[in-house]
């Protein structure tokens, strides 16, 4: 493997490209996962897979048709009995299996996360792959142990999951939902994002080398249009889906009058809460992660930074220092801390929401950066000034821009955070525990972070408040969304 190298110009350090040398071989068709084989689409339609750093296609991907579901879901419908009569403890060395794998393939698994979707190499590498196994590896664990997750209850399964994922986790978002499914004794119809669909096709190749049994996980390809029928499918009695509010809404009206179970985690529009009594510069690190991570593609990115007044100026003054150390550009390369934008309808939403936010104010803060010639890129960006009535404070934004806004008093703070639909994420800064603990009980949001932000562990439960939906994800609660109770 490459290492990372620096080099020396006239007294002036300078980083040469450290490239990751793991070679993929990526197919150039990629077919749907049905019944445990890979089938062509009965309509012969495919799609390509583009890769955003470059604009160039990866691969053609095959298109879903409403004939390819109704055999996925008649695949999960016939291994749902012999699935979930197997014993736990069965049950879970498929899952340990399957995470294994994913371990030992993390390497050419994270180049496919990084040319499908174009966030660092070293993120998909250092976070999704090992996140993945973990979470394979938690649920494994309690696929045996059930009876113990709900004391003086029984669970029983639901039957054939849907499960819708995005496109800014492909991977992790796989395994967030097929593991606590598997474990409980479900078998699963799962529906990749049409622009990151690949690593997902490489999940199913794990599927088949760690012998789970035939139509257990099916996995179908394909538009929005596919996601919606999987959704609307009489043979479906579980939905599961992490997406945007817009989108959730649609779901939710669709399922209300039948008799399906849903779960929903959506948009974020994240408060990160810095005050004077902070560690300053520890806060700046966690502040760079929480909004930059992913290039922002992140539901519970930490994108409203409200600082209290009495240290905005020191606080802009470090923010501006250390985003000017970010480097932007190829996502391959090793060096690199922000990668590109995942598509251009999502490059063309950041500056549309950028630009209003400097119409209507808002102090613009970018490093003086090159961007590559072709791709999608956007750089760090910095809106000082921002108010509750500027738009990129109302809306998601998915993209690597902090809004910067004031407040004076906690009581000012809390009010400011949960003035949004969302309550997804928050994150709080301060020396003061007795005040952080204050704060958490009045913030509304399903995760918040103090001290740090954007760390996860699969033993904890994910999800959020109002407009971020409903339902768990990880951790016992992420099992309960699985599972009937008697």
């Amino acid at each position: 493997m490459t290492e990372e190298r620096r080099l020396n110009f006239g007294g002036k350090w300078t980083y040469a490209p450290a490239l990751e040398s793991a070679t993929v071989p990526i197919a150039p068709r990629y077919e749907l996962f049905i019944d445990g084989k890979f089938v062509p689409p009965k309509g012969g339609g495919y799609f390509a897979s583009i890769n955003p750093a470059t604009e160039e296609p990866l691969t053609e991907i095959a298109r879903a048709e409403s004939a390819d579901l109704d055999a996925a879901v008649a695949a999960a419908r016939r291994a749902f009995e012999p699935w979930s009569k197997m014993p736990g403890r069965e049950r879970g060395k498929y899952l340990f299996r399957i995470a294994r794998l994913i371990q030992e393939k993390s390497r050419e698994l994270a180049v496919i996360e990084t040319l499908d979707g174009g966030k660092p190499i070293k993120e998909s590498r250092d976070f999704d792959l090992p996140q993945a196994a973990a979470h394979f590896f938690y649920y494994a664990g309690w696929a045996d142990k059930l009876d113990y997750a709900f004391p003086g209850r029984r669970a029983k399964p639901l039957g054939v999951c849907g499960q819708i994922i995005p496109w800014n986790f492909p991977l992790l978002m796989a395994a967030w939902k097929l593991a606590p499914a598997l474990a409980c004794g479900n078998t699963c119809v799962l529906k990749p994002a049409e622009t990151s669909s690949i690593s997902a096709l490489h999940l199913a190749q794990i599927l088949q080398e760690a012998e789970l049994p035939e139509g257990v996980v099916n996995i179908l390809t394909g538009p929005a249009e596919t996601g919606r029928a999987l959704v609307e499918h009489a043979g479906i009695d579980k939905i599961a889906f992490t997406g945007s509010t817009e989108v959730g809404k649609q779901i939710a009206h669709t399922v209300a009058p039948t008799n399906k179970k849903l779960t929903l985690e959506l948009g974020g529009k994240a408060a990160h809460l810095i005050f004077e009594d902070a560690p300053i510069d520890q806060a700046i690190e966690g502040i760079v992660a929480g909004i930059f991570f992913n290039q922002g593609h992140v539901c519970c990115a930490g994108s409203r930074l409200l600082v209290q007044e009495s240290i905005l100026p020191a606080v802009l003054a470090k923010l501006r220092d250390r985003i000017a150390t970010l480097r932007v550009g190829d996502p391959m390369d090793k060096n690199t801390d922000l990668g590109a934008i995942h598509s251009r309808p999502q490059l063309d939403k950041i500056r549309e929401l950028v630009g209003g936010a400097v119409e209507e104010g808002a102090e613009l803060i970018q490093p003086s950066c090159s961007l590559p010639g072709r791709g999608y890129w956007f750089p760090p960006t910095l809106l000082n000034g921002v108010t509750a009535t500027h738009r990129v404070a109302r809306e998601e934004i998915f993209g690597p821009v902090l809004s910067v806004m004031t407040f004076r008093t906690p009581g000012e703070a809390i009010e400011r955070a949960n003035n949004t639909p969302y309550g997804l994420s928050a994150g709080i800064w301060s020396d003061k525990g007795s005040k952080v603990f204050d704060l958490v009980s009045k913030l509304r949001a399903g995760v918040v972070w103090a001290n740090t932000y954007n760390k996860f562990d699969p033993a904890s439960p994910f999800g959020g408040y109002k407009e971020s939906g409903f339902g768990r994800e990880g951790g016992v609660h992420g099992l309960l969304s699985y599972v009937k109770l008697e």
